[in-house]
């Protein structure tokens, strides 16, 4: 009898409360004058530089950085089809990634207080390291998940030798037109309640999962 070939997905997930929180923020102003709206982004800025430093020397911001103060201008229409006076814009971004989540809270509620300050994104990570980790460990799983799947399959056609043939992220295997993206990967997610000094981070769980496709000849 010749060998019959088995093929089976096996997939595995994890969550992991998140360790890092990198914060963007955007600081920006508009007035009819190009000085006094650059003046005040930079002295919307200041503060926020600082507090951020002093973050970092306790070790509660893992990382910031701040990019140069980017000015534009334009002229508006109104209602009537006319051309207004021009309009200047100034903005300057901010990020920092946060190891107290504790401090992250206090720090948004006293940081989005101003008029020039928007919050644009929080998003909740895993250190490299755990990362790392976390993906090998699930990546394993996955594996160990589509052995038993095939042994499964090879023992109820009373088949008793199985020796792997091919093993590959989901759409990978030889024969397959279309490759996807099913390499381990994290989901994140969080919400904000900001109805105190200091905003209530809720951030949920990051999803770490993989998935795999492989070959086995049963005999």
């Amino acid at each position: 009898m010749s060998d019959v070939v088995i093929t089976v997905r096996g997939d595995h997930e994890r969550r992991v409360a998140p360790e890092r929180a990198v914060v963007q923020l955007s600081v920006r102003a508009d007035g009819p004058e190009r000085g006094p709206v650059v003046e005040r982004v930079n002295a919307a800025t200041a503060p926020i530089r600082d507090g951020l430093e002093t973050h970092a020397r306790s070790g509660e911001v893992a990382e910031w950085s701040s990019g140069r103060v980017s000015v534009w201008s334009d002229r508006p229409w109104n209602n009537e089809g006319r051309q207004l006076a021009p309009v200047h814009h100034a903005s300057v971004d901010v990020s920092a990634t946060f190891a107290d989540f504790t401090a992250l809270s206090w720090w948004l509620g006293e940081t989005a207080e101003a008029d020039e300050v928007q919050v644009t994104a929080i998003t909740w990570e895993l250190t490299p390291a755990t990362r790392a980790t976390i993906e090998r460990e699930v990546a394993t799983d996955a594996v160990g998940l589509a052995v038993t799947r095939a042994e499964a399959y090879a023992e109820a056609l009373g088949l008793g030798s199985l020796t792997p043939a091919e093993i590959a992220d989901v759409g990978l295997l030889s024969g397959q037109a279309e490759a996807s993206a099913s390499a381990p990967k994290m989901m994140r997610a969080m919400a904000m309640d900001a109805s105190g000094p200091a905003l209530a981070l809720q951030p949920a769980d990051i999803v770490v999962g993989a998935a795999v496709e492989a070959r086995f000849r049963a005999s």
